[in-house]
């Protein structure tokens, strides 16, 4: 059986060795691995490093790109049963994480598996807690909800040929198929064993529009979400002082207190913008999603 890693790429040379070295380095429990690159104009050493590991290289053009379309693309070039998402500025935690990644799937008690996402020595410290609330410690196999996360995911390829990903969404590409494939009866599992680093060295705007994409493709996903500006300040005073909390209690707070205060910010203006002229939601489906005390394992 092969199994296929797809990542999409755009200039990720700073990473993309270590998380191609450790994929190298996975168990391969009666499996074989095929790493595939969908690659949207990298102009830095990315396709150079990936050809040093005999990836499979595809292409894309920047003025096709959407997060749907570059997996499609993707999935359809690659050949394995099972299709993995990782981005490119992810490092696996362990040799045994693609083997638990899809163990779910192979069992049969699910079509779409994602896993547990910590943070780096880099990551923000309000994003860490966020990796937290999002990516606990306990797995949920199968889970009750549709979301998931393709930074670090695995799908059969039934299932992706059945739903594929939407091509027109900003973001949320991975929760937008998952909702369709449960809807149909399917079931997604959260693997918490099945780790890796999440590196995000963004900008404060490009965190704002990180988050201001993904509230305008959860429009589409959850038509009833809507934050309005009470929403949006009660969030995000919430989500400070809760940072503020976690950050006194480790002893990090006067080093971490202006970086809270900048992401969270970016953070909530971001979703307020993208979000905000949508239909109100009822307020436990929206605490539930927004509300930085509640999980989604709730």
């Amino acid at each position: 059986m092969i199994v296929s890693v797809v990542i999409r790429t755009l200039n990720e040379q700073q990473h993309l060795g270590q998380l191609l070295s450790a994929i190298s380095k996975q168990i391969r429990d009666g499996f074989e691995i095929e790493i595939v690159i969908i690659d949207s104009g990298s102009t830095d050493k990315t396709l150079s490093i990936a050809k040093s590991f005999n990836c499979k290289i595809t292409h894309i053009k920047k003025s096709e790109f959407t997060f749907g379309r570059s997996l499609n693309m993707g999935s359809d070039f690659a050949t394995g049963e099972i299709l993995v998402y990782v981005s490119g500025h992810c490092i696996p935690e362990s040799d045994s994480w693609l083997k638990m990644l899809i163990k779910p799937i192979l069992d049969g008690v699910a079509g779409y598996s994602y896993g547990r996402q910590i943070g780096f020595e880099t990551t923000k410290y309000s994003e860490r807690r966020l990796f937290e609330k999002y990516f606990p410690s306990q797995s949920k196999i199968p889970q009750k909800d549709f979301f998931c996360n393709n930074a670090n995911a695995a799908i059969s390829r039934q299932v992706w040929l059945d739903h594929k990903f939407d091509e027109q969404v900003t973001g949320l590409e991975d929760m937008e198929l998952a909702k369709r494939f449960c809807y149909l009866g399917g079931q997604v599992a959260y693997v918490s064993e099945a780790a890796i680093h999440h590196i995000h060295n963004e900008s404060w705007s490009q965190t704002r529009r990180r988050y201001e994409r993904e509230a305008i493709a959860l429009q589409l996903i959850m038509p009833e979400v809507h934050v309005g500006l009470m929403d949006t300040f009660r969030y995000l005073f919430a989500s400070i002082f809760g940072d503020f909390a976690s950050a006194i209690k480790e002893r990090c707070f006067f080093r971490e207190l202006f970086g809270i205060v900048k992401f969270r910010l970016a953070q909530y203006m971001g979703t307020y913008r993208g979000n905000h002229e949508h239909r109100a939601l009822s307020k436990r489906r929206k605490e539930n999603y927004f509300y930085p005390t509640k999980t989604l394992q709730d």
